[in-house]
């Protein structure tokens, strides 16, 4: 069972390249993060017509999350996004069951610049998912929370082209990183340093400044598995290739396989 994240920059404007994965890959479930439409936009019709169905959460020109799969409809769990926060607009969180797994389709939220009321969202975002992802351990369920976590894990070039040039950024700061070591501590696996535990591996590189013909990027892009799921883990990676075809999203797809 692949399992994909993959952060598309814009459905509309990325739907060639979205439809082109799903024809090479055939991924059996596909989380998809800022698709920048509204529900009644989402380009389902192509979907459907590529031999996918899926469930959404737009918001028109921000955030937006999704989540694909082969032939029948995900069975979905949770679309009105994260608990915790009854008057949160962002669409940033939606969960669903593919065959026995349960999928989450996150996009955290960035938090730049420091020291703003964005940058306490974000750490506030982080506390309401850590206590949804303990209810989901609580359930003894196979689960996989996938997603754009705009956290760079460390300060190791094994995630990070330079640490330096990217100090001051919110994905980099000691409470981002907290935030996202306190989910992994609830018995969460990371997905790619459990398959690669050193080496670069990169699932983000800007569209300035030659970053991407540089290899400058970095890895905000994460899967964690659940105690059940990552007994089942095979293995993981970045379709790397896909970050430089033309018109591609500024992420790469990062997967996760896991045995049937």
């Amino acid at each position: 069972m692949k399992i994909v994240s993959y952060n598309l920059n814009g459905i509309r404007a990325r739907l060639p390249r979205l439809l082109e994965y799903l024809d090479e890959q055939k991924p059996d479930a596909l989380c998809l993060q800022e698709i920048k439409c509204d529900d009644d936009a989402f380009p389902i019709m192509d979907i459907r017509a590529a031999g996918y169905d899926g469930v959404w959460h737009g918001q028109k020109g921000f955030n937006g999350v999704a989540i694909l799969a082969p032939a029948a409809s995900p069975v979905t769990l949770r679309r009105q996004g994260l608990p915790g926060d009854p008057d949160d607009t962002h669409s940033r969180y939606i969960e669903a069951e593919v065959g026995d797994v349960v999928v989450a389709s996150i996009y955290l939220p960035n938090g730049n610049p420091v020291g703003t009321e964005k940058f306490a969202y974000k750490l506030a975002w982080l506390d309401r998912l850590r206590a949804h992802a303990a209810e989901l351990l609580a359930e003894e369920r196979p689960a996989v929370l996938a997603g754009d976590w705009n956290v760079i894990p460390t300060d190791d070039p094994d995630d990070v082209f330079s640490a330096k040039a990217m100090a001051s950024d919110a994905l980099m700061q000691p409470e981002s990183r907290q935030g996202l070591r306190r989910i992994l501590n609830l018995g969460y696996t990371d997905a790619i340093r459990a398959r690669y535990p050193e080496g670069a591996v990169y699932t983000f590189w800007d569209y300035t400044a030659g970053c991407w013909q540089r290899d400058a990027g970095f890895r905000i892009d994460h899967l964690l598995l659940s105690a059940l799921a990552a007994d089942r883990l095979l293995d993981a990676g970045v379709d790397k290739d896909y970050r430089g075809r033309e018109k591609a999203s500024d992420h790469a797809p990062t997967w996760v396989t896991l045995e049937d």
